[in-house]
């Protein structure tokens, strides 16, 4: 479910593809949001292009890394990884990043999936 701009929620047509499964990790954009009022797991979002992310929201500063810190131990806690396991391949400084889930960590992807639909 996503928000309108009313403030309405509504059914968000996303694609089941937005996680990427590699040799021995998964791959999945996350949209950040520092400076939230909470840490939190805010569903599934578009950007303009269609393309879909997980959105995350972190109390942390967008300084000196601690918001990517944020991230990672919110995607531990929520994913039940260890948080070495999660790394940001790619957009330290943006605020769409790639981030990575390595190893054999038991099933990650089912459950990132579930946090996105609830």
């Amino acid at each position: 479910m996503d928000l309108d701009r009313a403030g309405a929620r509504r059914p968000l047509s996303v694609s089941v593809d937005w996680i990427s499964r590699l040799d021995d990790r998964i791959r999945f954009e996350v949209r950040l949001t520092p400076n939230a009022g909470r840490d939190e797991i805010a569903g599934l979002g578009e950007d303009a292009n269609g393309k879909t992310h997980l959105k995350a929201r972190v109390t942390a500063i967008p300084e000196k890394g601690k918001a990517n810190k944020a991230l990672i131990a919110l995607l531990s806690k929520a994913l039940r990884v260890p948080k070495g396991a999660i790394s940001i391949a790619s957009g330290e400084t943006s605020r769409v990043k790639t981030v990575e889930i390595a190893g054999d960590t038991g099933d990650p992807e089912t459950a990132l999936r579930a946090i996105a639909e609830s």
